[in-house]
């Protein structure tokens, strides 16, 4: 009898140290597809150079991948919240996989443009149903970690991908195939993570498709979320977009190396800064957010104004840090207060919320950029998302006492 019930403790014990396990095994996914999303930054100078066109086509191309994630964000989340994570997690990688094969083909602006749409779709499945995945493997009382463990999943491959590339591109005699052969066996083991994960039963969800929402009682905490995630995200959006054409316009940096290193720098940063402040207020988190965005937009305008290559660099920790924490912030938000067959669908409206303004505001600055020059354009968009930052601030501080 005594040893029946040890055994009964023992099995009851065991699955316990399992879902920290698989869930930062489900991380990899996220880690996996987002070494994708920002690995063509360092690349865009030798596509510009082979194929001659300006930074306003260049944010194009780079404003084609926020069309795919918007496009994917709309039905992702709430499909994964009624067939389940699995049978839309696997189509969504196997797409990264077919951006990975055109990035390293492709000798025109449009495949480019059809890479980076492919990519946005892709990163829309794993923003919406992959994090979710995360939060569910890791269960109900590790909520906090596991939105922490999603978050940082996603910055850290943000961070190598562009690393990855910048030392292709600096060492490498074919830069393009070799980054993008070496990315194609990362998305594979992502795929094979996603066909192990346990089949779910989704809750029964009644009614049509529409398009993404939330209970009206969780309407306060995405706009909480947004309002810091987005100064965040396009100060990023500006750093991986025009972060390059920067350094070697003004600064007359032009290794591909330092510009793939600035942005892994920016999102190691945005990972490091998520463990530092884990277990602060959520209040205080955002607002931190919104304080490292205001920070990055002075150093940016007095990079540009200044031609000092140190504060491009300071500007681009800084611009992890705001990304980082208003992301860990919004997505604590919905993993402590969203029900569980709403979270996909919560994390499309978060992310479609900051990528929708940081999608505009790369673009209208790589036009800017043409029209007016770099130094000016920059500090049209420094003033304004500082401004943007500084509002959220006040917003938070009115509206969230406590969490």
């Amino acid at each position: 009898m005594t040893s029946g019930v040890a055994e009964a403790r023992s099995a009851r014990a065991v699955p316990e140290t399992h879902p920290v396990r698989r869930m930062w095994s489900a991380a990899w996914m996220v880690t996996a597809v987002f070494m994708l999303s920002n690995s063509a930054t360092p690349l865009y100078v030798h596509w510009q150079q082979r194929l001659g066109f300006s930074s306003g086509t260049l944010t194009l191309v780079f404003a084609a991948y926020i069309v795919g994630l918007l496009v994917a964000l709309l039905v992702a989340g709430q499909l994964s919240d009624r067939i389940g994570r699995k049978p839309v997690l696997i189509p969504g990688l196997l797409t990264a996989l077919v951006a990975c094969v055109l990035f390293a083909t492709a000798s025109s602006v449009v495949t480019l443009g059809i890479a980076r749409l492919l990519t946005g779709i892709s990163v829309g499945v794993i923003v919406s149903a992959g994090m979710a995945s995360v939060v569910d493997v890791g269960g109900p009382t590790r909520r906090r970690l596991a939105s922490l463990a999603a978050s940082v999943a996603m910055v850290l491959g943000a961070g190598l991908g562009p690393l990855l590339a910048g030392v292709f591109a600096q060492y490498s005699v074919h830069p393009v195939s070799g980054t993008y052969a070496l990315l194609g066996l990362v998305l594979a083991s992502g795929l094979g993570v996603a066909a192990l994960l346990p089949l779910a039963r989704p809750a029964a969800v009644v009614g049509s498709m529409h398009l993404p929402s939330v209970p009206a009682e969780n309407r306060i905490h995405l706009a909480l979320g947004v309002a810091v995630f987005a100064p965040g995200l396009s100060a990023t959006t500006f750093v991986a977009a025009l972060g390059p054409s920067l350094l070697s316009r003004l600064l007359h940096v032009h290794s591909p190396l330092v510009a793939g290193g600035m942005v892994c720098l920016m999102f190691l940063s945005a990972t490091a800064v998520q463990f530092a402040v884990r277990s602060l207020h959520v209040r205080t988190i955002l607002v931190l957010g919104a304080l490292a965005s205001i920070a990055s937009m002075v150093s940016l305008a007095l990079a540009a104004n200044l031609s000092i290559a140190v504060l491009q660099i300071a500007s681009a920790v800084f611009a992890g840090a705001g990304q980082g924490l208003g992301q860990l912030g919004g997505l604590t938000l919905i993993g402590t207060h969203v029900r569980d067959d709403r979270r996909a669908e919560a994390n499309s409206i978060l992310n479609f919320g900051a990528y929708v303004p940081a999608g505009a505001f790369a673009v209208g600055t790589g036009y800017l950029v043409d029209a007016i020059g770099m130094a000016a354009a920059a500090t049209v968009f420094a003033a304004f998302l500082a401004g943007s930052a500084a509002l959220a601030i006040v917003f938070v501080r009115r509206r969230l006492s406590g969490d």
